[in-house]
């Protein structure tokens, strides 16, 4: 198997990441209400290899902004019903309404890639699909959706030295599936599958983006900014309503605390642990 030798990029500085990911953060809540404030509806596509670091990404971009503005589509695999649907279908009805952001971790871009290596699909299903999807992405931009839509790039030795990472790591075992390590035997297919979905799909309305993700702090950073930078708004900030002083107490007596069911202090048993006493 070919190997992609890219070469690994020194990691972003720690403290230079997170004031930059801080900023940025700050940045995509003004943006947030922008979109809330002018009824825009925006549409972010997050797709690339595995362990390319999308859902990292995603959690950056998410941490501060409303899940009532900002939410994740994740889908599952489709049911038995939903495959006989015309394959936009389902994707049809995550999208935002005004006022929404909606960011896919996967898309309908599924059928291009892994559907396609793994055969899950046929080949007329394919073709199909890559005469579709511009048409489909017209549409949404036609009818004033926001669209972008991200590649994140990975080498195939970055790609495997993850994927070790997690096997080894308790918190993260999770994130391994056997249709994930097939991505390194079918290396090569996937590289030709995205090959051609890329000059299929991306078009003057809905082009790609790609993401160098070889370092996940650059390409989170270099994400958020692309993405805010993309898209022209003005930076609002929520009205925020005045706290009001609390009343003077009129005598209420509250229950004794011991008639309720409170959770044991297990903190401050973990922090007597971490100071030696263990009794």
């Amino acid at each position: 198997m070919a190997r992609h030798g890219a070469k690994r990029p020194r990691k972003m500085d720690l403290a230079v990441y997170e004031a930059e990911v801080r900023r940025l953060q700050a940045g995509l809540v003004e943006f947030q209400e922008w979109v809330r404030a002018t009824g825009q509806r925006v549409v972010v596509v997050f797709e690339g290899r595995d362990a390319a670091g999308k859902g990292s990404a995603i959690k950056r971009i998410t941490e501060y902004l409303s899940p009532r503005v900002a939410r994740i589509a994740a889908l599952p695999a489709p049911t038995d019903r939903e495959k006989t649907q015309w394959y936009f279908q389902r994707y049809i009805a995550h999208l935002p309404a005004a006022g929404e952001i909606v960011l896919f971790d996967r898309s309908w871009y599924n059928r291009a890639g892994v559907e396609r290596v793994m055969g899950f699909c046929t080949d007329e299903q394919y073709a199909r699909f890559l005469e579709q999807a511009p048409v489909f992405e017209r549409m949404l931009v036609d009818d004033g959706i926001i669209l972008r839509k991200y590649w994140f790039s990975v080498s195939d030795v970055e790609q495997e030295r993850r994927f070790r990472s997690r096997a080894k790591d308790p918190m993260r075992q999770w994130k391994l599936s056997p249709m994930d390590l097939e991505s390194i035997t079918r290396w090569e297919d996937y590289s030709e599958a995205k090959d051609r979905m890329m000059a299929a799909t991306s078009t003057g309305w809905a082009p790609w983006h790609v993401v160098e993700s070889e370092d996940k702090r650059r390409s989170r950073v270099n994400v958020m900014h692309h993405l805010l930078g993309s898209i022209p708004h003005v930076a609002m900030t929520p009205d925020v309503p005045a706290v009001p002083d609390r009343p003077a107490p009129r005598g209420y007596e509250r229950p004794p605390q011991e008639t309720q069911n409170y959770v044991p202090d297990h903190a401050a048993r973990a922090l007597a642990i971490a100071k030696g006493d263990h009794s």
